[in-house]
């Protein structure tokens, strides 16, 4: 029966049997939120999901999202170091005729891990793990990863990927009424500092100099154009 010192002994049991059926009704269901455990560095996820597998819950679905410099298994997009996320949007976009194969094969890792969790046999994974995976089926696992998010009721990544909006954007991550938990958080400072900073090169600065000098001998807009070389010059 209901308690008898707190408020819920005053609802009456008519009104909370019509409650249940209009929620059956409309077939509202119960809001579960994800847990995004943020970390500092991949190697500590990969301690984490470590730990991870030694508990109940290692057969919890989960997802590890990364960069590209971790999960690309294109031979020729993983070889090229700084150029990594050019080169695979214009394969993604086709522009030079070719396309990437092994992100059409997405599908073939997701559904793996679809049928090892309908056969009770779904283990916690490290992105190692996911990329061995991927090579053996010929499957994007950084694409996968994103995909494998959605169903996932726990997803590990780095603070970066949950603290700057421009990454949570280009990941499609919404934190609103999710649990968010950061490993080490004292970092935090660190990261969100990184995350709103930028690196200029001298070289940049006198190119952006320049330019401004010409605009202003040109007069045009020059109260615009002004307080901004006077910022590159007192930078140089």
């Amino acid at each position: 029966g209901p308690c008898t010192e707190c408020s819920c002994s005053s609802v009456k049991e008519t009104d909370r049997n019509t409650s249940n059926i209009k929620k059956k009704e409309s077939g509202d269901q119960s809001f579960i939120p994800k847990i995004f455990f943020g970390t500092r560095t991949h190697k500590q996820i990969s301690q984490i999901t470590r730990e991870l597998k030694r508990t109940a819950y290692s057969s919890v679905p989960m997802s590890i999202l990364s960069s590209r410099d971790y999960t690309c298994i294109h031979p020729v997009v993983s070889g090229s170091g700084s150029s990594r996320n050019e080169m695979c949007v214009e394969l993604l976009e086709g522009k030079h005729g070719k396309s990437c194969l092994y992100y059409h094969g997405v599908h073939k890792l997701t559904e793996h891990h679809a049928l090892q969790s309908a056969h009770m046999m779904y283990q916690a994974w490290d992105i190692e793990d996911l990329v061995s995976l991927g090579r053996k089926l010929r499957a994007c696992a950084y694409f996968a990863a994103r995909e494998l998010m959605v169903g996932a009721d726990i997803v590990f990544c780095p603070y970066n990927y949950l603290l700057d909006p421009q990454i949570r954007e280009s990941m499609e991550i919404n934190l609103k009424g999710q649990v968010v938990i950061l490993d080490e958080a004292h970092n935090i400072e660190d990261c969100a500092r990184e995350s709103v900073s930028y690196g200029v090169a001298e070289t940049q600065l006198r190119a952006a100099r320049e330019e401004l000098d010409f605009m202003v001998n040109n007069n045009i807009r020059q109260k615009d154009h002004e307080p901004l070389r006077a910022v590159c010059c007192s930078l140089t």
